[in-house]
């Protein structure tokens, strides 16, 4: 199908939506035909979205917030009067932290903003999109499925993300609504950039991200992007999969010791 027609008619939100992979998904959606609202609790990125591309809709409002989300939903409506596709794109990647290091209090702050507000939009939204044989979108993560070094918070909530997609996928089936997730691997968003920075050696880190993927490369928001539109507007016989947009960084063997790790060498190996 033509750019400008995969998705006419559709009105979709997209949470997280002022920069990174958010940003990338609600300039697809727009170029696909579709009117995008724009949910992000930081106003600047939202708000030159909403002026630069015709058709979107910017809402301030915090995931967390159960009355921002009932906003969200009314407010689309009102403003176009159904809804398709709910793409639960917001989330935060806490600085590598040691399982000593981190605290009930981060914890659950994460899972806030991770998984239950994907879980209190999809429920306010779930009548919507019942009526317009819509479908969701959540983004997790690939360490949700393999893990990741100094993120135990982090992955616990992103396999929890993949898990309730295919619950709610199991449920939804009998009202027509497909629920799928996106598993990204690394992607070159502001928010790695920020992690980066943040590393004792940015550089080294850029690289060792860099060299995760087989194809050598980190994946742009506009590859998530792409997966999106795919999950959306032609995916029609997918619910509960998880897509993964990882460049293979979960393909064959490598080296997982750290070090300072002890190693045993069985005798014969040497």
């Amino acid at each position: 199908m033509a750019t400008g027609t995969r998705y006419a008619g559709k009105v979709v939100v997209v949470t997280g939506g002022g920069r990174g992979i958010g940003a990338g998904i609600v300039r697809a959606f727009v170029d696909s035909g579709a009117q995008v609202v724009i949910c992000d609790k930081e106003e600047s990125g939202g708000r030159a979205l909403e002026r630069e591309l015709p058709g979107t809709l910017f809402i301030l409002s915090d995931v967390t917030k159960e009355a921002d989300m009932r906003v969200l939903v009314s407010e689309t409506l009102r403003q176009f009067g159904r809804l398709d596709c709910v793409v639960n794109n917001a989330g935060y990647h806490p600085p590598p932290q040691w399982p000593e290091e981190t605290s009930l209090q981060g914890f659950r702050q994460l899972l806030e903003v991770n998984l239950l507000g994907m879980y209190t939009l999809t429920k306010l939204a779930l009548p919507h999109l019942r009526k317009s044989k819509g479908n969701i979108i959540n983004i997790s993560s690939l360490v949700g499925a393999i893990g990741q070094l100094q993120a135990v918070t982090y992955v616990a909530t992103k396999g929890a993300v993949t898990a309730m997609t295919k619950a709610l996928a199991l449920d939804e089936s009998r009202h027509g609504v497909r629920v799928n997730c996106i598993s990204p691997g690394n992607i070159w968003t502001p928010l790695w950039q920020e992690l980066a920075a943040a590393a004792p050696d940015p550089k080294a880190e850029i690289k060792e991200g860099t060299l995760a993927q087989p194809l050598g490369r980190m994946g742009q928001p506009a590859e998530v992007a792409a997966a999106a539109m795919f999950l959306a507007s032609e995916a029609s016989f997918c619910t509960g999969i998880e897509l993964l947009v990882t460049g293979g960084a979960e393909l064959g063997y490598g080296r997982k010791a750290s070090p300072g790790t002890p190693v045993k060498v069985l005798p014969d190996a040497c």
